[in-house]
């Protein structure tokens, strides 16, 4: 290990050390809280004090959480969900009751429990390690130190140095697996509750859902007002030209010339209205995905700019709004592999298994896509969300790119 390496190793992000050591004083009064809290509450249960004490003390704990999860974020830089603020029902006896029964706060008296031997192992790695290293490194001094007279050098003198420098290497990755640790802990039981989580996850696809819902009804309407609607004005007024034509008056015949050339511009008229109402259709339903996504697919895939590879193995056609997002999401990341990618060949793939349905896009591109960056992904993320799906991106600097889309096959 040359001397690079060696000061990788030993570095250590202040805020990694900061927290091992305020993890002693502070795992001692949070475990103190929760072990008071515990045994106190037992005693007084078979009294009057009981209820209210133990809703008291999971107040505070749940407020001692809040304030751990804010310490696991600055010094440990790992954000942790804030879970909702409790219910506030009328009636003393109605708050009560859901402050016994509110998880976030018995989660937070379970952290503050396992956080005060998490706290001594941190301080440990953090102060208790370093000091053996420069005892043992050290060791030949300090015996000649406190015993005088003639000691020749033995086992334990060649011995020390060696294992104090090994204890001084090991810090790093104590204090850094402690963290690790710590990190986990406060994400299991310091953020919402599965529930909770489940819930509010739940909202954001609604809110995501109806957003989009919305954009897309302006956009259509707006497709319609300015489009549609103007191309069948223009065609009415052609059509009028044309009666005009027609009833020019007694004595004079209509003009066959001019005749042909309103019809022929009314005919031109009527394909780019229709053309422009299929446009339309197309964005609200495909019209490929009547016979499923085998069919819908292949058709996608030929109007990309770059040859991609089909493959799709889909024992059972999924529910409808699965189907409709997966051609979407399919849409988007081949225009994704045309706009940014740079790719000359691309695969697509779709497989079911144990109830999912995973859609996967590879290209041979130069990479570095991340969501987020302006490629749509993001958006992407959200509208997969709404049906209980998810994206990941792996995607490294050079190549090759893989997009993948797991969702429900049902709803």
């Amino acid at each position: 290990m040359n001397g690079a390496a060696v000061r990788r190793h030993l570095a250590l992000p202040g805020g990694e050390v900061a927290f091992a050591l305020l993890g002693l004083p502070l795992g001692v009064l949070g475990g103190l809280y929760a072990v008071a809290v515990l045994y106190a509450g037992a005693l007084l249960s078979l009294t009057v004090l009981g209820l209210p004490f133990v809703v008291a003390a999971l107040a505070g704990a749940r407020a001692l959480g809040g304030l751990h999860r804010r310490l696991v974020a600055r010094l440990l830089a790992a954000p942790v969900p804030a879970p909702p603020p409790p219910p506030r029902p009328s009636g003393a006896l109605a708050r009560g009751r859901t402050v016994l029964t509110d998880p976030v706060a018995w989660r937070a008296l379970l952290y503050l429990l396992l956080r005060l031997p998490l706290g001594a192992l941190g301080f440990l790695a953090a102060v208790g390690l370093p000091a053996a290293s420069l005892w043992l490194t050290g060791f030949p001094l300090w015996v000649r130190l406190m015993e005088p007279g003639p000691h020749p050098v033995g086992g334990l003198d060649a011995g020390a140095v060696p294992a104090g420098l090994a204890v001084l290497l090991a810090v790093p990755a104590a204090v850094r697996a402690l963290s690790a640790v710590n990190r986990a802990l406060a994400r299991a039981l310091l953020g919402p509750a599965r529930s909770q989580q489940r819930v509010r996850e739940l909202e954001n696809a609604r809110t995501t859902l109806l957003a989009e819902s919305t954009e897309r009804l302006r956009g259509l309407e707006r497709d319609l007002h300015d489009g549609t609607q103007a191309q069948l004005v223009a065609l009415a007024i052609t059509l009028s030209l044309a009666d005009d034509a027609l009833g020019a008056g007694p004595g004079a015949g209509p003009d066959p010339a001019r005749l042909r050339t309103l019809l022929d511009r009314a005919r031109g008229q009527t394909d780019d209205t229709i053309t422009g109402l299929r446009r339309l259709t197309r964005g609200i339903n495909p019209v490929a995905l009547d016979a499923g996504l085998a069919e819908a697919l292949p058709g996608l895939a030929a109007t990309a700019p770059v040859p991609v590879t089909v493959r799709v193995e889909l024992p059972r056609r999924p529910a409808e709004p699965i189907e409709r997002a997966v051609y979407f999401c399919a849409a988007e990341l081949l225009t994704n592999v045309a706009k940014h990618s740079g790719a000359r060949t691309a695969e697509l793939g779709v497989l079911s298994a144990g109830g999912r349905v995973r859609l996967t896009v590879r290209d041979d591109g130069c990479g570095g896509a991340v969501v987020g960056a302006g490629s749509g992904l993001a958006g992407l993320a959200e509208r997969l969300a709404a049906v209980d799906g998810a994206l990941s991106v792996q995607s490294p600097p050079g190549g090759p790119t893989t997009v993948t889309a797991d969702l429900p096959e049902q709803l």
